[in-house]
């Protein structure tokens, strides 16, 4: 007998979650997204997971949590958008030489 859990998350891009999360996705889950038909951009992730054991489906389940928190994270900071003008993060190199060389 297998155990299966089905987690359902409302977020604002769910496109862009679903495709973070699908790299670490094993062969017993399957991510989807839902949409209710109202809204072209919102919509549910949707992420079945199918284990042998308990103990396995509580594992993944928490691994599952983890990686939604950081791809639901790393979307909105994507959503949010970069400055129109981009941080100086200071000299490419720590030495002050030219990086010409001699050649001959």
């Amino acid at each position: 007998m297998s155990r299966r859990a089905t987690i359902r998350t409302d977020c604002d891009d769910p496109d862009l979650v679903a495709q973070s999360l699908d790299p670490d996705n094993t062969d017993e889950m399957e991510t989807t997204v839902e949409r209710d038909g109202s809204s072209g951009e919102d919509g549910t992730v949707v992420t079945r997971i199918d284990r042998e054991t308990t103990s396995g489906l509580r594992s993944t389940v928490d691994d599952y949590v983890v990686n939604l928190a950081v791809a639901i994270d790393v979307a909105t900071h994507a959503r949010n958008g970069q400055h129109a003008e981009p941080t100086d993060a200071g000299p490419a190199s720590d030495s002050d030489t030219d990086s010409t060389h001699d050649t001959q």
